[in-house]
């Protein structure tokens, strides 16, 4: 029988309620901190600022994109038009 592994955030409460009545909770704290900061760093991931950047640039590009295909739409009907009257 496999035990599962309870999440991280259970982890946290736990040792955050073991630890706040021993008096050393100050010192826990920043270690867990610099331990999330180390395992975050080592991540594939943006800022917020950065992914919100991104997402103002995509979503101009998908509207330069919907007016080219719009534009390039009323091209092909211009030239099918002239070709019909040749």
């Amino acid at each position: 029988m496999t035990r599962k592994t309870p999440p991280p955030w259970d982890i946290f409460q736990h040792v955050n309620e073991l630890v706040s009545s021993t008096g050393i909770k100050g010192e826990v704290d920043k270690s867990v901190r610099a331990l999330a900061r180390t395992a975050l760093s080592r991540l594939d991931v943006v800022s917020r600022e950065e992914f919100d950047a991104q997402a103002a640039i995509l979503e101009r590009t998908r509207a330069r994109v919907v007016a080219l295909e719009a534009e390039l739409e009323e091209l092909t009907r211009e030239l099918e038009a002239l070709s019909r009257e040749s």
